[in-house]
Parts: structure tokens; C-alpha cells; sequence
């Protein structure tokens, strides 16, 4: 699949498993004109990009709702803790290999940031 009928402007008109008459012309399944007669989405990856950015939101809040002592972490079932840790130690490794673009300024010396509690 897909074998593609074409209407007299040149769209898709129909899909079929099986060469037609009128229906000879093969197409991939991923071909962006057979996924938009699909209804498919012609750009995957914005939207798989947009999913991305949605479960950093998603984790951000969950950090809130723990930070606020509005949940606690076994509330979360083990599957998702387990999920979260392994983000956050991904996060944490990658951030340890940026590249520092400012040299220590030393303000972590000059700020007492103690009085606001575990971040």
C-alpha cells in the first residue's frame, strides 16, 4: 500500500491496497500527500517536538507540586518516579558537559542562598 487514484486536479482521491485501473500509481505510506489524505500530521517532528517541550512542562510542575509539599514523590506511581529520576539524572549529566560560557563569577559566595530552602 498505498496505490493512489487521483482526481482531475491531481489530489489524492483514493487509496488502495491493490493496483486499479485508475489506481495504478504507488506511493510510500510516509509520502506528506498520502499522510495528509490520511489526516496524518505532515510534520511529525514539530509535532513530536511540541510533545518534548510539553513533558518538560509536565515535569516542571511536578517539581513545583513536590517543592510546595502539595505531593510527594511516592505518590507518583513507580513507573513514573522511575521515569522522573532518570530524566533528571539525564539532565543533570548533560548540563555537566555545557560548555561554561562565563567563567566563575563568584557569586555562589557572595549570595547565601541557604534561606530558600531545597530547590
Amino acid at each position: 500500500m498505498p496505490y493512489i487514484q487521483r482526481d482531475a486536479r491531481g489530489r489524492i482521491e483514493s487509496i488502495h491496497r491493490q493496483p486499479q485501473a485508475l489506481a495504478s500509481e504507488f506511493l510510500e505510506f510516509g509520502d506528506a500527500e498520502v499522510q495528509a489524505f490520511l489526516g496524518q500530521a505532515s510534520e511529525p517532528e514539530n509535532f513530536d517536538r511540541l510533545d518534548a517541550g510539553f513533558v518538560r512542562v509536565v515535569e516542571d510542575l511536578i517539581d513545583v507540586l513536590l517543592a510546595k509539599n502539595l505531593i510527594t514523590i511516592t505518590d507518583l506511581p513507580a513507573a513514573a518516579q522511575a521515569k522522573l529520576f532518570a530524566r533528571k539524572s539525564f539532565r543533570e549529566r548533560v548540563a555537566g558537559q555545557a560548555p561554561r560560557l562565563f567563567g566563575n563569577t563568584g557569586f555562589a559566595e557572595v549570595i547565601d542562598d541557604t534561606g530558600f530552602g531545597p530547590l
